[in-house]
């Protein structure tokens, strides 16, 4: 059995802002869990205004708590 895994980002979207990305990172997830992902991994990056998972463990508190498996 192959397992595979996401590796989300939590872009902001142009227009967007990372109360967005969130929202969209829990949608992935869920739709990840949904298919039977095995694992969701949010990426780490600091000071770049496009990316929202600079506070990971906000948004895997945020993906966590939206979630049964993941």
């Amino acid at each position: 059995m192959t397992r595979l895994s996401v590796l989300d980002l939590a872009p902001i979207v142009q227009g967007g802002d990372a109360s967005q990305a969130f929202a969209h990172s829990l949608d992935l997830a869920r739709t990840a869990e949904r298919l039977g992902y095995h694992r969701y991994w949010l990426a780490e990056h600091h000071n770049m205004p496009g990316i929202a998972s600079a506070a990971t463990s906000v948004v895997m508190a945020h993906v966590a708590g939206g979630t049964s498996t993941i």
